[in-house]
């Protein structure tokens, strides 16, 4: 197994305008699924690509067990990787193709075949060695591909948006395929994705990047129920958490038009300012109540599945004022869309009982709440 360490890496390109990473610092540690999860554009790929070598950073170093590798070639580093296209040769046979890394490097064919034996057993193709990749499914090419990346036994997994080119079924099939093989094989993955179904079901720690920067580190469960930014509150969930944006004063917001409530308490997001320290406490708390005295313009965190709407104004309580846009029933749950003053926030309930137009009023727990600053940071 090998860690993996970054330290103030940055990545500019055309003399320094376009800035792909900025001063990231982060550690893999020995047989840890890392995911890369953020937008098309966030620099994720970039990071992976120093890591794997295909790119030399501007500044910064990488190391892996603590040997610095920054400057050395791809094949120096023992890494393999996993891309979205399968770069198979499409003359080759299965076999051949999972084979080719070990004949490049002289392994003699008795060998060479013992090895390609095994790993396409460890990946359920063991009857599909002798076709060609144009006669193979989508998900059975992206197990060829991991296969050739496996057979060479590398130190590091990279993997690029491997499933990207699945239909959600094999996705699913194959999240589930990824994993129980990085168990079995302990090797130090590192995953770049935009998916963040694929983040959160596979990750042991989720990088959540934006612009190039990295916006929280932290495990999946974690992320979702302690999300340190107002970016990442809004990037995380489906549907992601609603921001109400209003003025604080003296312990009440004030929501314009849609009311005010009375919040003295929050959630915070932890004990550290570090946005890349993920090291989770060790007693296993998630959360802690704490008084602010933040004034001026703030943002009232709070997730879909913590407001409950209601046709008639409560007497007690924290109750936000709006009128139902539409109403999505989608099976499990059905999404109330409420537009509050211009902005439109969403609401999971258990049945539709109102209708589109319907004045409602929402009400939370200060238990569930969270409040940022005007900064965007998780007040605490």
């Amino acid at each position: 197994m090998t860690s993996i360490a970054m330290g103030g890496v940055s990545k500019y390109f055309d003399a320094g305008e376009t800035v792909a990473n900025y001063r990231l610092t982060l550690e893999v540690v020995d047989g840890e699924f890392l995911v890369f999860l953020g937008p098309s554009g966030c620099g994720k790929t970039t990071a992976l690509r120093l890591i794997a070598g295909l790119e030399q950073p501007s500044e910064g170093a990488i190391y892996f067990d603590n040997e610095r590798v920054d400057g050395r070639s791809p094949s120096s580093r023992n890494v393999a990787m996993v891309f979205q296209n399968y770069a198979l040769y499409p003359h080759m046979t299965v076999a051949e193709n999972i084979g080719y890394p070990l004949r490049v490097r002289g392994v003699p064919p008795d060998e060479r075949d013992r090895k390609v034996e095994a790993v396409t057993t460890l990946l359920h193709i063991e009857d599909q060695v002798e076709k060609k990749p144009a006669a193979l499914s989508g998900g059975q090419r992206q197990r060829v591909a991991l296969a050739r990346a496996i057979i060479r036994e590398p130190s590091v997994f990279l993997l690029d948006e491997p499933l990207s080119n699945l239909d959600a079924k094999l996705r699913q099939e194959m999240r589930i395929e990824l994993k129980r093989l990085q168990n079995e094989l302990d090797i130090t993955t590192v995953y770049v994705t935009h998916n963040q179904e694929e983040a959160m079901s596979m990750a042991d720690r989720v990088v959540v990047m934006n612009q190039g920067t990295i916006q929280q580190v932290a495990p999946p469960q974690e992320l979702y129920e302690r999300p340190r930014t107002a970016w990442v509150a809004r990037f995380i969930g489906s549907p992601p958490m609603n921001l109400f944006e209003g003025t604080r004063q003296n312990g009440s917001i004030d929501f314009g038009e849609a009311g005010a409530v009375e919040l003295d308490s929050v959630v915070r997001a932890g004990e550290t300012d570090d946005p890349v320290d993920t090291t989770p406490p060790e007693d296993g708390t998630t959360a802690s109540v704490v008084t602010s005295d933040v004034q001026g313009e703030v943002a009232l965190g709070v997730r879909p599945e913590d407001l409950t709407i209601t046709t008639s104004r409560p007497t007690t309580g924290n109750v936000i004022e709006g009128r139902v846009d539409t109403v999505e029933p989608l099976g499990e749950y059905v999404l109330v869309n409420v537009t509050v003053n211009d902005q439109l926030v969403n609401a999971k309930l258990a049945d539709g009982t109102v209708s589109r137009d319907e004045r409602v009023y929402l009400t939370f727990d200060n238990d569930d709440a969270y409040l940022y600053d005007e900064n965007g940071e998780l007040v605490g």
